[in-house]
């Protein structure tokens, strides 16, 4: 079988584009900076450990 044949049976590798494009796509859902996500971690830990030291849980 020749090389050239070979070539047009065998199939394409997957690339990148295919999953940026289908990210690109979604636009529905809750848009969140991280900074804003980041921040909300601090303060849900601040505030267990005021919990915990000042009520004792």
């Amino acid at each position: 079988m020749p090389k050239s044949e070979k070539k047009k049976e065998a199939p394409m590798p997957m690339t990148g584009a295919g999953l940026i494009r289908f990210f690109e796509d979604e636009t529905h859902g809750i848009k969140v900076k991280p900074t804003y996500v980041v921040a909300g971690c601090i303060l849900v830990m601040v505030s267990v450990i005021l919990a915990h030291v000042l009520i004792g849980l």
